[in-house]
């Protein structure tokens, strides 16, 4: 008996529906961040998200929190046509955030968290589209876009990456995710090797 999977069912009835839903689009078998398979790293940030102390449907959109591709995974992706299909297996909340998380044009949100702006617009990399989001929205999308990062963040050793943005986001959010941003990076590995400037393989 799996006990990781009974321990997830615990913290969320749905979660063996939503692993399901997961495993008949293929995700098993695509490559994400170094060895891991996308999958494994969708359960991973939904596991970070609830250790964070993230609500259960926090939790549901980090398990879909690259579904329709980001701006830079392009490994898998489910067509918008079918965001009814996740709202009704997730919830309209959870679908929104999981949405915001993947269309978000990353340049103008970083610039907005550094200047700590509190209009709370997000941009749509692909349609120009804004949304207008409410505080509690957009802290879920920085706690969720901050999880996800932090938990890849050492198999694609890409430490540079939108450093000063990450770090902005965990002193925004502060408590638990500052700790772990905190622990993250401090395993960093020496800059003098280099490591920092490596390309990610498929990043979220």
């Amino acid at each position: 008996m799996d006990m990781t999977v009974n321990s997830n069912e615990s913290k969320d009835p749905k979660y063996r529906e939503m692993v399901d839903f997961l495993t008949a689009l293929g995700t098993e078998s695509i490559g994400h961040s170094g060895d891991k398979k996308y999958l494994a790293h969708l359960v991973s940030v939904f596991n970070d998200v609830r250790s964070w102390g993230g609500s259960q449907y926090l939790a549901r959109a980090g398990m879909f929190h690259s579904i329709y591709g980001t701006q830079l995974f392009q490994g898998f992706t489910l067509p918008v046509e079918r965001r009814d299909d996740l709202k009704k297996l997730i919830g309209e909340d959870a679908e929104f955030i999981a949405f915001l998380n993947c269309f978000v044009h990353r340049e103008p949100f970083d610039q907005a968290v550094l200047e700590g702006s509190t209009d709370y617009v997000v941009h749509n990399r692909e349609t120009g589209e804004q949304y207008q989001l409410t505080p509690q929205q957009w802290k879920d999308l920085i706690f969720l876009h901050l999880c996800d990062w932090m938990e890849q963040i050492e198999r694609l050793h890409w430490w540079d990456y939108r450093r000063e943005a990450w770090e902005a986001m965990s002193d925004y959010l502060g408590g638990v995710a500052k700790e772990r941003y905190l622990e993250t990076m401090g395993r960093e590995p020496d800059r003098a090797l280099g490591l920092h400037a490596e390309a990610p393989s498929s990043p979220s």
